[in-house]
């Protein structure tokens, strides 16, 4: 959510859907042509490797971004396909592209849910889920897919969703890093899927290691990641920092928290602002700094705890 000035947000991405550019050598990039307030100018896939390649979330259920993937590699050897994690702007694609090639698929699992759901929550048909998705390899943390010219490491970076991986280019210092960090707008972290305890740890695992360019699933590339992640973490601090200081006032709920925090959103993304909140607060109430009655919920009254 593009609301804060305290990050160094880079919007200028004028790469064109279907068209291929080539960053870096062995990483090429292909935009799929679904723009919206949560995507940017869309999902981008990405083609690792010359002459054997792996191709990186295929993304949505979209015919002409799997023709335009295709065609990219045309004359070349698709031997992986690898899913950061499965959200409808990511996975759904992957179908296709598997037909097309027979390459085998690699992910940490089938989409689950942070947490268990509570029983006064109601079912979100419109959270984004693949629930359709399955890779034919299970991947977990530090696993290292090899390809010709090319070994990628599998980073656990769970929070966006619970099944979110990174694949971390070691040799190049390069990071596939999906949807946990993105160089035009924070991510979205909403319970049940998302969760910011696993979100903050996962920021502090990419921050530890050495990889400093980062690709993302949406928006340009970003140098110095490291430093970058820096920014989002003490984003997430102030963000938990201005909860608290209206909770200070007296008991509220999260409608009442998105008016104080999120001065001037776009008014799409108030009901993922109000998940974001409910993020943080789930932290909140884990840690015992702030109570509520039953279950952390979107529809709870929240308050210091005494």
């Amino acid at each position: 959510m593009a609301d804060n000035d305290d990050i160094p947000f880079n919007r200028d991405f004028p790469l064109k859907p279907g068209v291929v550019d080539e960053p870096r050598p062995g990483v090429r990039r292909v935009l799929c042509n679904n723009p919206s307030p949560f995507t940017f100018t869309g999902t981008v896939s990405y083609i690792v490797g010359k002459g054997n390649v792996a191709i990186i979330d295929p993304g949505p259920d979209d015919e002409a971004h799997a023709k335009a993937l295709l065609d990219a590699v045309r004359g070349e050897t698709v031997t992986h396909i690898l899913v950061t994690h499965t959200h409808r702007d990511h996975s759904p694609n992957t179908a296709r592209i598997k037909a097309a090639t027979g390459a085998p698929v690699y992910a940490e699992g089938p989409h689950r849910a942070s947490r268990p759901r509570f029983e006064s929550e109601k079912h979100n048909p419109e959270s984004g889920a693949d629930r359709d998705f399955r890779p034919d390899i299970a991947v977990k943390n530090g696993d290292v897919i090899e390809g010709q010219g090319w070994a990628l490491e599998a980073v656990a970076t769970p929070g966006h969703t619970a099944n979110h991986l990174a694949f971390a280019w070691a040799e190049r210092k390069i990071n596939f890093v999906g949807d946990h960090v993105m160089g035009w707008s924070t991510s979205i972290v909403a319970p049940p899927d998302g969760s910011m305890i696993d979100y903050m740890a996962s920021l502090a695992r990419l921050e530890a290691r050495e990889e400093d360019l980062y690709f993302s699933g949406h928006g340009p590339e970003i140098p110095e990641g490291p430093r970058y992640v820096r920014f989002l973490t003490r984003h997430r601090q102030a963000r938990e920092a201005s909860i608290l200081h209206r909770l200070a006032k007296g008991e509220a709920d999260i409608p009442t928290m998105v008016r104080a925090i999120y001065i001037g959103i776009d008014p799409r993304l108030t009901n993922a602002a109000g998940y974001s909140v409910l993020a943080h607060l789930e932290d909140l109430v884990a840690r015992g700094i702030v109570a509520t009655d039953g279950d952390p919920v979107i529809g709870g009254t929240y308050r210091m705890a005494s």
